[in-house]
């Protein structure tokens, strides 16, 4: 029969710890909270005023459910107070030495069946197991921040932990609407193995000076729909906290990409830690403020002073694909007259059609007039010649990814196109220094590299190879202003900003998955649970095509040649196996039987 947990206790009032303390105050249980001293249990206690509070304005709580939640909680800073508590949650520093001396104490004065258990997010839960005398009713519960809202928990078996502990731990975060999953003792766990790789990548970037704190963030916000950007998420978690879960991760893994970007170190050093000292990457107006001096989180890939930008009229698209007819319709709707080219009529007919039809949902919707449609129609022009790309100034070329493909596309644009026209490709992992060297005038050829679907995607990537000149950077980000877009400048190298940073992560949770460290459903919950992600990293890459994303990781790591870059084997082998994800009915899931 599965346990029951009356009464619980929780070491450690901080926001963590007051957090746990609220959700099981919420959930009728009884709660004995300890702190070191009076004054933290004052604070601690004000967390939870605060947090019931703002659950009241929110009409999540009535005046009387808030007063019985508190008072079903009693604090005290004697461990010897916890005797009747059928379980412990830790929730003090992430110090191994300070929670094993904790937990080590709570051993002495409670019952020989109650439970221990760490909200460690980075620790070896093995390590402080061992230093008790019931080390198989030892757990790690890492609970999300905020507590009350998120809804993931990570439920941390040892390999020495009985299974029923386990199941009746699983039975009860169910009880309290949370999402458990069950995973292994290992640095990191699932959500902060995979997220602090990509944060400390995000970290490495910055510090190179590759791209600026407000067009990283931009990028992963407006190019992957995430929350919030990787620096601005580092100071929200803290600089110190974030290094210490690097730290713990490397000592244990030895990856480099878990090894801590030296800005860390030097930042905290300068007592730079995030919003709580009120400066980090970002400055706010005071500490543990949210508010950001100066709107500091739009991207600044504005036109620079002192450099004019090029009239751009006229444009020319070379494709017919989605990719190509979504840039055509971003254009045309924007007041550009746009030739399309494909190989064939019949592909142009194609592109104009499915552009119509677009449109025509947008009529349907609302979102467009009659008259806005047919003056869009009334821009786009046909073509299946180059020659009538003569007099724009602008091309953009959407084709298949194949370098030899593009490069001889480029050479007939460059000798067909007037002096001025500005030279663009839409590649996402190819060098756009390679298109570039394929013409005469390399100062002319620029990455601008949209997201699809482009109609919809606000982001685009401006990529300036090392010989684009600063005029036709400053005209391609006055371009995309002008069609409504969120354009954000980085140099030429593999995989740009956005997809640099989301495939190592993705490749980093199909390791996860071979290693059988947990299953993609697991893996895919953790991370849109437990971090507000869109999809999960075995759906994107379902929907991105296991093919493509072999490809873009390929090119990163014969870019980067770090081990942590290389393609997990068993990517290689369903792509191999023709498993390509939904395109296919079969990838990392099965959508056949759906």
């Amino acid at each position: 029969m599965a346990r029951e947990f009356r009464t619980v206790g929780v070491v450690g009032l901080g926001t963590m710890g007051a957090g746990i303390v609220e959700v099981f105050a919420r959930n009728g249980l009884d709660v004995i909270a300890a702190e070191v001293d009076t004054d933290a249990v004052a604070r601690g206690r004000a967390h939870l005023e605060t947090s019931t509070k703002r659950a009241i304005e929110r009409g999540k709580l009535t005046d009387e459910q808030a007063a019985e939640l508190l008072g079903r909680i009693t604090t005290t800073t004697t461990l010897a107070d916890l005797a009747p508590c059928d379980l412990v949650v830790e929730a003090v520093p992430e110090s191994l030495e300070l929670k094993a001396s904790v937990f080590a104490e709570i051993d002495k004065h409670v019952g020989p069946e109650t439970i221990l258990a760490s909200n460690t997010s980075s620790l070896s839960v093995t390590e402080l197991a061992v230093g008790t005398g019931r080390p198989g009713k030892v757990v790690g519960t890492h609970f999300f921040n905020p507590a009350p809202v998120q809804k993931l928990v990570e439920l941390v078996r040892t390999v020495v932990t009985e299974p029923d502990v386990v199941e009746d731990l699983q039975a009860f975060a169910a009880s309290l609407d949370k999402v458990p999953v069950v995973i292994g003792d290992r640095a990191g766990f699932i959500a902060n193995a995979l997220l602090f790789g990509y944060l400390n990548h995000a970290a490495r970037m910055y510090e190179s000076r590759y791209a600026s704190r407000e067009d990283l963030d931009a990028a992963m916000r407006y190019g992957c729909g995430y929350p919030m950007g990787p620096l601005a998420l580092l100071d929200l978690i803290g600089l110190d906290t974030a290094y210490e879960i690097l730290e713990t991760m490397y000592a244990q893994s030895r990856n480099l990409m878990h090894a801590p970007a030296p800005v860390f170190k030097q930042m905290i050093t300068a007592g730079l830690l995030g919003r709580k000292s009120g400066r980090g990457f970002y400055t706010y107006e005071k500490a543990h403020s949210s508010t950001v001096v100066a709107d500091a989180l739009t991207p600044t890939s504005a036109v620079p002073e002192g450099v004019t930008p090029r009239e751009v009229r006229r444009v020319g698209v070379v494709g017919t694909g989605t990719m190509a007819s979504g840039i055509v319709q971003v254009f045309a709707q924007n007041g550009y007259d746009v030739i399309v080219r494909g190989r064939s009529d019949s592909k142009v007919d194609g592109s104009i059609a499915g552009i119509r039809k677009a449109l025509e949902k947008s009529v349907v919707r609302g979102k467009l007039t009659e008259e806005q449609r047919d003056a869009t129609l009334g821009r786009i022009t046909g073509t299946t010649s180059l020659e009538d790309f003569a007099d724009v100034d602008l091309v953009v070329e959407a084709i298949a990814e194949e370098l030899e493909v593009k490069r001889a596309v480029f050479g007939a644009l460059d000798e067909i196109c007037k002096p001025g026209a500005i030279l663009a490709t839409t590649t996402s992992s190819l060098p756009v220094v390679e298109c570039a060297a394929a013409t005469n005038r390399p100062a002319d050829v620029i990455g601008l590299h949209f997201f699809n679907p482009a109609p919809v995607m606000k982001l685009v990537e401006v990529v300036s190879a090392i010989g684009t000149s600063p005029e036709v950077s400053a005209t391609a980000l006055d371009v995309c202003q002008k069609i409504k877009k969120v354009p954000v400048s980085c140099g030429d190298r593999a995989g740009f900003i956005v997809n640099a940073l989301l495939f190592p992560y993705l490749n980093d949770a199909v390791k996860m998955l071979e290693a059988h460290y947990a299953t993609a459903d697991d893996i895919d919950a953790a991370m849109k649970t437990g971090c507000a992600l869109p999809m999960g990293p075995f759906e994107l890459l379902d929907v991105v095509g296991l093919d493509v994303s072999l490809a873009i990781e390929r090119s990163l790591f014969a870019e980067f040649r770090q081990s942590g870059f290389a393609p997990a084997p068993l990517l290689e082998h369903l792509v191999t196996a023709g498993r390509l994800g939904r395109k296919t009915g079969q990838g990392f899931r099965d959508y056949t039987t759906r």
